[in-house]
């Protein structure tokens, strides 16, 4: 997607994180930019922010795990602008622990918010979007999916954030490659951050109350402490990779990695699967964090 001035962004997650700074990126390169978030204050907040930067902006509330907030957000969209040409998936919430020991309200949640949100995006958006192909020659859309590390490459104590990252990474690569066999002008990125300071680690606070999560495990507990140690001491900003992400769309590249040296573990990966072999520690080269975490998970 060549042109961004004039054109229209959606983007959920909106009101914090990667979500919040591609929307302050995008109204600064010009787009009309639709917000949207579960928490309500944070997207007044943002509104308020864009507007009085002199962004053409509307904010709705939406709970990405529900088909009806998504495709009402389409609507409202369409209602408000006539297109939609940048679509980002990005709301996200994040539970750890042992898997056998995640609850069914961890699964419903995780998935419902991580995956459901991602297909729910594309099921609303696509389709309007290749509409709008058919009647502008000129027209270029793009859609971006925030995955993770997580979605590459599968490290112990966080089960289900794996899976649910791994079937973005996958939904992904499957758009991407279904819209070059419809010959569509639409492209795709899947985002795969690793540790960013973007405040996943307190997204507990949009936990829905028919979801409330049983006392935490030990395991939980370290999973939590581990987390938020790594993402509070992330060097890349937010905002770095966010400005990475629409550079990624510009340039039509569909994968977008904030820290290309974590890349060795997904080659890893890989060959461990080529070559049929059992999967490889992923603290082979840092015993001690293996060490760490193990006791962390017992107790000790």
């Amino acid at each position: 997607m060549k042109t961004f001035d004039g054109r229209v962004a959606v983007i959920t997650g909106a009101a914090s994180g990667f979500g919040l700074e591609l929307s302050r990126g995008a109204a600064k390169r010009g787009m009309k930019v639709v917000l949207a978030d579960v928490q309500e204050d944070a997207l007044a907040r943002a509104l308020e922010e864009l507007t009085a930067a002199g962004a053409e902006v509307i904010a709705r509330r939406v709970d990405v795990s529900r088909e009806g907030d998504v495709e009402a957000l389409a609507a409202a969209t369409m209602e408000r602008f006539g297109a939609v040409h940048l679509v980002v998936n990005n709301a996200g919430v994040g539970v750890g622990g042992l898997v056998w020991e995640s609850s069914l309200a961890d699964w419903q949640w995780v998935l419902g918010v991580n995956t459901w949100g991602v297909i729910h995006g594309v099921r609303s958006f696509v389709p309007r979007m290749l509409a709008l192909a058919k009647t502008d020659p000129a027209y270029e859309g793009h859609v971006v999916n925030t995955a993770s590390m997580a979605g590459l490459v599968s490290s112990p104590n966080m089960g289900v954030y794996n899976v649910s990252k791994h079937a973005v990474v996958a939904l992904s690569e499957s758009l991407y490659q279904d819209l070059r066999l419809v010959e569509a002008p639409i492209s795709a990125s899947v985002l795969c951050p690793y540790f960013v300071p973007t405040g996943i680690h307190q997204s507990e606070r949009n936990r829905p109350k028919d979801l409330a999560a049983d006392a935490p495990t030990t395991s939980q507990k370290a999973a939590e402490v581990f987390v938020r140690r790594a993402v509070t001491k992330g060097k890349l900003t937010a905002a770095d990779i966010a400005e990475r992400t629409l550079e990624a769309v510009a340039e039509d590249r569909f994968y977008v990695v904030s820290h290309p040296n974590a890349l060795g573990d997904v080659r890893t990966r890989a060959e461990d699967i080529v070559a049929l072999r059992n999967p490889t520690d992923p603290f082979a080269s840092k015993p001690e964090v293996r060490e760490a975490l193990r006791a962390a998970v017992r107790g000790e």
